[in-house]
């Protein structure tokens, strides 16, 4: 069956993010098997204008992990990457960015219980792990994919597989960062900033031109 396009414009924009939002809530509050009804609802807007959007449940709760996991990456205080490509010094910048992005994802408790909630969902909704597998890693992480890609289309890195350096960057970087909080254990400043410093040095050794 063809798929509609989504809705666009700036007033499907608020209504799409108000969908997110209203979900994200009600995910965490009660689980993956909340209705879409109770979505449409606490969104203030129609089941269909929820699928209109969406299509789907499962593709609903993978885009709204998938914002909560670059969420940090827009906040004030966290990394502005769209500016690393008119970076002087890439190196300085990215490692600026990297303490900014691991301070973010460190203070965010509200992304911490969407990944837990994904953990503990997936072996009663099965089809989560599907729709997030065909979602890919650029598609969880379009933040990174851009900027990535365009430090690639000015030629400052070469990057043969997106994917797989998406995946590199948040390794390296900021899978660390979640993995002590997630089980409860302390990452200390010093050891955040080794990781990070060291994390965006084998990072360029291997990308960069």
């Amino acid at each position: 069956m063809d798929s509609k396009p989504a809705p666009s414009g700036a007033r499907a924009a608020r209504k799409r993010q108000a969908v997110v939002r209203a979900a994200r809530d009600l995910f965490l509050r009660e689980g993956f098997g909340v209705g879409m009804d109770a979505i449409a609802a606490e969104a203030g807007v129609s089941k269909v204008t929820v699928y209109n959007h969406f299509g789907s449940k499962e593709a609903l709760f993978t885009a709204v992990v998938a914002g909560a996991l670059d969420e940090p990456l827009g906040d004030t205080e966290g990394p502005d990457l769209s500016r690393l490509a008119d970076a002087e010094d890439l190196r300085a910048a990215l490692t600026e960015a990297g303490r900014a992005w691991a301070r973010a994802v460190r203070a965010d408790e509200e992304g911490r219980a969407l990944r837990t909630l994904v953990a503990t969902e997936l072996h009663r909704f099965p089809e989560l792990g599907r729709a997030w597998h065909a979602h890919g890693p650029a598609g969880h992480h379009p933040a990174v994919a851009d900027a990535l890609r365009t430090l690639a289309d000015r030629g400052r890195l070469t990057i043969p597989d997106l994917e797989v350096a998406v995946l590199q960057l948040y390794s390296l970087l900021v899978f660390p960062q979640m993995v002590f909080e997630q089980y409860g254990t302390e990452l200390t400043e010093e050891l955040s900033e080794r990781l990070v410093v060291d994390g965006v040095e084998m990072f360029l050794r291997r990308y960069t031109p």
